[in-house]
């Protein structure tokens, strides 16, 4: 199909682009060979500048002090970006990790930060492996069919991460469906609602949540994530109430969502690659790499963004203080210029420059953790898989930030 520079630029500010990834790769080909730097003004969107390149991202994500993640830290619509000022003036506000620049993000990601370090993931290593044969395990008992992607792929990660941050199991599905509305706000499927309002209403629910949590763990402190969230300080002072619902929100929603969809669309990428699929097989050694070019493939982060503090230029593009660029991933992890035949999925692709965790001062806090758990999950299932092939059309979720497959219809042979 042709479509215009124009016209390709727009796609990024559609929702539904990200579900037919054959067209959404197209029109990025396009922008990284005639425009890689690009300003695309769509309705009801502030204007900004798609950046498609990968060196180009590198640029952008290397000066942190030049460009900022606040105020725009994530594309939304200007009617969101709206509502979430009015309801910072009244002190309700997301403020993650991602939302900030230093040196309150140097301070508050180091809260976190030693839960995320080799010796805690070697610590958790034995805990993943057990919840990865129990998730398996659940897929032999399906029969031989199921939607891998909302019975197996959307669940062990969620039980991965709150068991980390120590909630109780009876809470596991409030959080699912809390941070398939975060994510899933642009799909008809997922939302809660088609406004503002009913997109924030989701974040008010994520607040009164971990308020309750933030009170308990400062009672009565735990050995888990979610107490030394609770008990950290800043500059002397402990977090406030949306300082700690944020912390929260940012670990239980990015550490889900992001590893489910690359479970789900890292299968999808074996079955529709039985080469590849044989290769891992016949060499287990290649499953981490194999893993890395997994989420190369899916990318779950499609996007953030970031606001020029000064007037700069970019790849030959002057742009002015104030003005937002959107740092597009799918796109640098299918750039010519740094993967060897990027549209071929390899598992023993080596080096692998992938930019689906970020890079620089806001590189992903929990990539070790991503990697262990899709790791231990395909050691587990590879072995004892006999067959699998699609049972069905997968469907992939309409999303401008964090998506992937929602639905993965398989049929398969395990052995027990």
């Amino acid at each position: 199909m042709n479509m215009t520079i124009e016209q390709a630029g727009l796609m990024l500010a559609e929702p539904v682009a990200y579900a037919d990834e054959t067209r959404l790769h197209q029109a990025l080909a396009l922008l990284r060979r005639e425009a890689p730097v690009h300003l695309v003004e769509a309705p009801e969107y502030t204007p900004f500048y798609a950046v498609t390149r990968h060196a180009d991202v590198m640029r952008v994500e290397r000066d942190n002090a030049l460009w900022l993640s606040a105020p725009r830290p994530v594309l939304g619509k200007r009617a969101f970006e709206e509502h979430a000022r009015e309801q910072a003036a009244q002190g309700i506000q997301l403020r993650t990790l991602v939302h900030m620049d230093d040196p309150d993000h140097r301070v508050v990601r180091a809260i976190g930060a030693d839960w995320f370090r080799p010796k805690a993931m070697r610590d958790m290593e034995s805990r993943i492996q057990e919840l990865a044969r129990r998730y398996v395990d659940r897929l032999a008992d399906h029969g031989g069919e199921c939607d891998f992607a909302t019975q197996i792929a959307v669940h062990y990660p969620l039980y991965v991460i709150l068991s980390l941050l120590g909630l109780p199991e009876s809470d596991f599905p409030r959080m699912l469906k809390l941070t398939q509305e975060l994510f899933g706000g642009a799909d008809a499927e997922t939302r809660r609602g088609d406004t503002a309002e009913d997109q924030f209403a989701v974040l008010l629910d994520f607040f009164a949540y971990f308020q309750e949590l933030t009170a308990a763990r400062r009672a009565h402190p735990t050995e888990d994530l979610a107490s030394a969230i609770a008990n950290a300080r800043v500059d002397g002072r402990p977090l406030d109430d949306m300082e700690t619902a944020s912390y929260y929100v940012i670990i239980a929603s990015a550490g889900h969502d992001t590893t489910s969809s690359t479970v789900a669309g890292g299968l999808h990428a074996l079955i529709e690659h039985p080469g590849q699929l044989a290769r891992l097989r016949e060499d287990p050694g290649l499953l981490p790499l194999a893993v890395d070019e997994m989420i190369r493939w899916v990318t779950p982060v499609k996007e953030f963004m970031r606001t020029a503090s000064a007037d700069t230029s970019l790849n030959g593009v002057d742009i002015k203080a104030g003005e937002s660029v959107l740092l597009s991933y799918p796109s640098a992890n299918r750039d010519e210029e740094v993967f060897t035949d990027p549209f071929a999925f390899d598992v023993g692709r080596d080096p692998n420059r992938h930019l689906a965790f970020g890079f620089g001062v806001h590189y992903c806090l929990g990539a070790a953790l991503a990697r262990m758990e899709l790791k231990a999950l395909f050691a587990e299932l590879l072995p004892r898989l006999e067959s699998v092939e699609l049972a069905g059309e997968p469907e992939w979720t309409a999303t401008t930030f964090v998506g992937g497959i929602k639905h993965l219809p398989i049929r398969y042979k395990l052995r027990r």
